[in-house]
């Protein structure tokens, strides 16, 4: 016998795992994941695609590229041939961050469940969740999940 058979057989796991918040107006609903499917979230969030990383670096570094002469002197500004410093910051960096960030925004909207049972949240890609939501609602967004996936000890201790 397994410990959801213990409640009997109208027990659901999955509506006891479901959790909702409404954001602006529309109620989400959000599958709160086992120790085991966040921990896995959390290592596909690390996964770098170098190739959009060239690509966004090339984007932030291409102005300074071109106009090495303009900056040059300038104390805050390193131009290497691998990378460019600003103010000791790396531009290679930031394009990196700016992959993960993008990927923890997609797996996190991952875990929203769709009202429409057929939709495979998993086929979900980041410039889909950009083309909807200006990003300033899409870090709320991930705020609202997190918390509802992981409450606070003070939020639980409010309830």
């Amino acid at each position: 016998m397994t410990l959801a058979n213990a409640f009997g057989t109208s027990f659901n796991a999955d509506a006891v795992r479901t959790r909702t918040f409404t954001l602006n107006g529309n109620q989400f609903k959000v599958k709160v994941p086992l120790t085991a499917e966040i921990e896995a979230l959390y290592e596909r969030v690390k996964v770098v695609d170098e190739s959009k990383v060239a690509k966004y670096y090339a984007d932030l570094s291409k102005e300074f590229f071109d106009n090495k002469d303009k900056y040059e002197g300038d104390p805050d500004i390193e131009i290497k041939d691998a990378d460019i410093f600003i103010k000791g910051r790396s531009l290679l960096e930031t394009a990196r961050s700016k992959v993960i960030t993008e990927n923890r925004i997609t797996e996190m909207v991952r875990l929203l469940v769709p009202e429409d049972k057929d939709f495979d949240m998993y086929k979900v890609s980041y410039e889909d969740i950009d083309a909807l939501f200006p990003f300033g609602v899409q870090l709320e967004l991930i705020d609202e999940i997190n918390s509802v996936i992981a409450p606070s000890y003070a939020a639980n201790k409010k309830k």
